[in-house]
């Protein structure tokens, strides 16, 4: 039997960039959510690949590093950058591009004061010319020495494979940390929680998304038969937030349970009966009890 190598990996980049999607493709199913809006990702997910070849790789996915705004955003921050420590290699997902912002800038400096390997990863290399991309690959050498540049698409998977190889290059010998069919550390309800954020999140105006939490109240499957109740709560910060979401007759509402129900159907391979009910909870996100309630609390960072 070979010598398996198994370690801890994160993913790093601006909001937007495709950390999600990236670790989505990796894992070949749907555990972080995706959407075009900023900031979707909240809190380090922890999600595993197994190669019984090769090893174990243990990938945290994390909120895209920012400037704060609010507690919220600092919690986001914090959490983003604290990731950083005991990983063994750390993936810098960027835009294939000749500029390199304060955003970008700020990020290599992270990198670079946590001593961690750093891969550049080069994403949506599908929305470009082949050509261009030694330009960008040099724009980017010259910011920092990374030990590995990988050219990638998380949306056509091209070149993932590749990817998976270079950071098991930099992973130690060891046993696995999970058995083979573990994919996540993600409690269930936390999972349909963040899938019905990221329909509302797909559904929702500009300016909602960034102040709504969801809730689930009940998960129950029902004796004997294949069936789930859940009961989610969507928060929201202002009376006029709410009114966007609920919609006209409901209709808002009702497009955001139907598209979430499809997904979490997938996800539990059983009937789901899903009721959601919206709430408004004023400034949420500079609330630290209300924060913790919602599931962003301080003290999980260090686990």
């Amino acid at each position: 039997m070979p010598e398996l190598k198994s370690g801890f990996a994160t993913i790093i980049g601006r909001p937007n960039v495709g950390k999600s999607t990236l670790m989505n493709k990796i894992i070949g199913q749907k555990i972080a959510i995706t959407s075009n809006k900023p900031q979707t990702t909240r809190n380090k997910i922890q999600t595993v690949y197994t190669d019984m070849e090769k090893g174990q790789i243990v990938f945290s996915d994390t909120p895209g590093i920012h400037k704060a705004s609010n507690k919220l955003g600092e919690y986001m921050v914090e959490v983003a950058e604290h990731s950083l420590r005991d990983m063994d290699v750390v993936l810098f997902l960027v835009e294939p591009t000749n500029y390199v912002g304060a955003g970008e800038k700020h990020i290599i400096e992270v990198i670079g004061k946590s001593n961690v390997p750093a891969i550049l990863v080069i994403n949506k290399i599908d929305s470009v010319k082949k050509e261009e991309l030694l330009s960008f690959i040099d724009t980017y050498s010259k910011e920092y020495n990374f030990d590995e540049i990988v050219p990638v698409s998380a949306k056509t998977g091209e070149n993932v494979d590749e990817l998976i190889d270079v950071i098991f290059k930099y992973l130690p010998y060891g046993p696995m940390f999970y058995d083979e069919d573990t994919i996540t550390d993600q409690p269930e309800k936390q999972i349909v929680a963040e899938m019905i954020r990221e329909k509302a999140l797909h559904a929702l105006n500009e300016e909602v998304p960034h102040g709504i939490a969801v809730t689930i109240d009940i998960m129950k499957k029902r004796k004997g038969q294949k069936v789930m109740d859940i009961e989610a709560t969507i928060i929201c910060e202002r009376e006029s937030h709410k009114g966007i979401i609920i919609g006209k007759g409901g209709e808002m509402l009702k497009k955001i349970g139907t598209n979430a129900r499809y997904e979490i159907e997938k996800m539990l391979d059983m009937k789901v009966n899903l009721k959601l009910w919206v709430k408004v909870k004023k400034n949420w996100r500079d609330n630290d009890v209300l924060m913790k309630n919602f599931g962003y609390d301080k003290k999980r960072i260090d686990e």
